[in-house]
């Protein structure tokens, strides 16, 4: 990432060369320095666009799906001055591991508007702070643009950096997650922090990989992922054809071939797969008769899938919740290693390898108080 930086006291000339060298660089609608700061970097955001930005900056605003998911990762989180309105708003199931370990701390920070990125540019500007993160996820219907940071800093005149919030569902939207963390932690100075956490995913991945990778195909494991949450709860034909767990351990998705994003499949469909093990998304508990777990235990054609009849349905925490939670897909992968191949993971207790991950991430041990949010039904066998 290309970084420009001046330096100077807080005085007419240097206030006059930094302007100046701001224009030189192409940079646009940055403001003033703000917070005291006496430095100004220039960075190159995730669309592109060249911004202007305190350094470091001493308060921050995290628009967008995910977005501020992003300033825990990189130990920040004390520096977010506003939230939207998930972080404000009660609700019975927090399936975002950062909200329970902070949610306390962020909910009675100021309002800066709605969720998904409806940002109200009135309410960040009278918060003041000294840099807006915008984030969203390509291809949907809550992912951000270049156009639109540059409307909210044109609008707030307040400096907007921006990126696209990524996944580990393929390379390319792998690619946008580092990105959008490099971006962040060259704006903060957690450039060092940023470069642990990639390497702790690329690291989490080898290993997820290492251990099932001369498992013969005839002997890999067929497997179904449902009830996946997408915007919300869903029922049992909601799979990911790309789920990641399932590709780390080398296990045959039933469903690949229907591309990368979320899908819903024909019933018929999963009848006539009948793979060997299911798992369910246990966010499907917040649909009526716990959606996909009802279906299984009600549904004469699903009650005569094999995994159903002989026990071998089993239940992950949801990861998509607000966007992706990393460290929740890490954790799920161990614990489907685990279950499809134990003496592969014999050394893992997928509890504690849980733990051990959201620690790394978000600093606390939260997988119990995550599972307890879905009746502790995650990382087990779900009785039908």
């Amino acid at each position: 990432m290309h970084i420009t930086r001046y330096t100077g006291l807080l005085t007419t000339a240097v206030l006059a060369a930094l302007v100046f060298a701001m224009l030189a660089t192409g940079c646009t609608g940055t403001g003033t320095v703000q917070g005291g700061a006496t430095e100004t970097d220039t960075v190159t955001d995730g669309f592109g666009r060249a911004v202007a930005v305190p350094s470091p900056p001493e308060s921050v605003v995290c628009s967008g799906s995910g977005c501020l998911r992003y300033l825990v990762y990189l130990q920040n989180q004390d520096l977010a001055v506003g939230v939207d309105d998930i972080e404000k708003d009660g609700r019975e199931i927090e399936g975002r591991p950062y909200a329970l370990a902070y949610g306390a701390q962020f909910k009675d920070l100021p309002l800066i508007g709605e969720f998904r990125g409806k940002d109200d540019p009135e309410k960040i500007l009278g918060i003041g702070p000294a840099v807006i993160f915008k984030t969203g996820s390509t291809g949907t219907a809550y992912g951000t643009s270049a156009a639109e940071a540059d409307k909210l800093q044109e609008k707030t005149g307040i400096p907007v950096v921006a990126f696209p919030y990524g996944s580990l569902r393929n390379d390319a939207e792998q690619a946008e997650m580092y990105t959008g963390l490099r971006t962040m932690g060259e704006v903060l100075g957690k450039q060092e922090r940023a470069e642990e956490v990639i390497a702790y995913i690329e690291a989490t991945i080898a290993d997820l990989e290492a251990r099932t990778a001369d498992i013969p195909e005839s002997e890999q494991k067929t497997v179904y992922i449902g009830g996946v949450s997408s915007a919300g709860a869903h029922g049992i034909i909601s799979t990911e054809p790309a789920y990641p767990p399932f590709a780390w351990v080398n296990a045959k998705n039933a469903a690949t071939g229907l591309g990368t994003a979320h899908a819903d499949v024909a019933k018929e469909a999963l009848v006539d797969w009948n793979p060997g093990y299911i798992f369910i998304d246990v966010g499907t508990i917040q649909m009526e008769s716990d959606g996909a777990i009802g279906e299984l235990k009600s549904d004469p054609a699903l009650q005569g899938l094999s995994a159903a009849k002989e026990g071998r349905v089993y239940g992950v925490l949801p990861y998509n919740f607000y966007s992706t939670n990393y460290e929740t897909v890490l954790a799920d992968a161990y614990f489907i290693g685990k279950t499809l191949y134990p003496d592969r993971f014999a050394d893992i207790d997928p509890e504690e390898k849980a733990d051990e991950i959201y620690t790394f991430f978000i600093g606390k041990p939260v997988f119990s108080d995550l599972n307890s949010q879905y009746r502790n039904l995650g990382f087990a066998e779900i009785p039908l």
